[in-house]
């Protein structure tokens, strides 16, 4: 009898303890960016189901909207469950928004969202500035080395200050404007321009869906088994 008694105890004891063990948490793939041989930034599930392709450029009001309206479900749902992922393309129109693509990538692989997130939160200061400061010193700034000439403009936009309080240290920004540095964002607006015509503009599982917005996006996610 003691010893049933005590085998009990035992069998109990280990029900309470399995009992009390936490749940394992569920992987939050938004931690997890990869880089594709393009020089593009994949975040998310490298084996999703889903697999969304953005290309986007740091001076569209329209692409900074997308980021803030659709943050909450495709980052805080889709991709975190590793149901989805997200690649950003570079589809650069002119000289101030290479240089804020120049200054994100500089960030590094896992700091790239989230420096992209900063730009495109503070377009609507850093955007106009920089077109002003364009306007007033074109002319001049048009003698100089492009490297020279990209960096003068993210200083008189803001850029570099932007980066800098992120944690980019000032000897390393020049670096940012580099040929071998912008040659992947060169090779993916090419790229771009030659099947988009506006941005944001979206591939989703390899089938575009052209400058969409993100009521008008999600649907389309839900359906391929966001």
């Amino acid at each position: 009898m003691a010893v049933m008694t005590r085998l009990l105890a035992l069998i109990g004891f280990a029900l309470l303890a399995g009992a009390a063990a936490p749940a394992p948490q569920a992987r939050d793939w938004t931690r997890t960016v990869t880089q594709t041989a393009s020089g593009s930034f994949v975040m998310g599930n490298p084996g999703a189901r889903v697999k969304v392709i953005e290309y986007l450029s740091y001076t569209c009001p329209h692409c900074a909207a997308f980021t803030h309206e659709s943050a909450p479900v495709l980052r805080g749902q889709m991709i975190k469950s590793g149901k989805v992922s997200l690649e950003l393309r570079n589809a650069v129109r002119e000289k101030l928004d290479l240089a804020a693509a120049a200054l994100a990538r500089c960030a590094g692989k896992q700091d790239f969202f989230g420096a992209t997130d900063a730009l495109l939160a503070s377009q609507h200061d850093w955007y106009p500035r920089g077109a002003q400061f364009i306007e007033t010193n074109g002319r001049r700034l048009g003698l100089y080395p492009e490297s020279a000439q990209l960096r003068a403009y993210a200083d008189g936009a803001g850029l570099t200050a932007l980066m800098k309080a992120r944690g980019l240290r000032d000897a390393a920004i020049d670096g940012c404007f580099s040929p071998a540095a912008l040659a992947p964002v060169l090779g993916m607006t090419s790229e771009a321009w030659g099947k988009i015509s506006g941005t944001p503009t979206f591939f989703v599982n390899g089938k575009i869906v052209p400058n969409a917005h993100w009521h008008e996006l999600q649907p389309v996610l839900t359906a391929a088994g966001a």
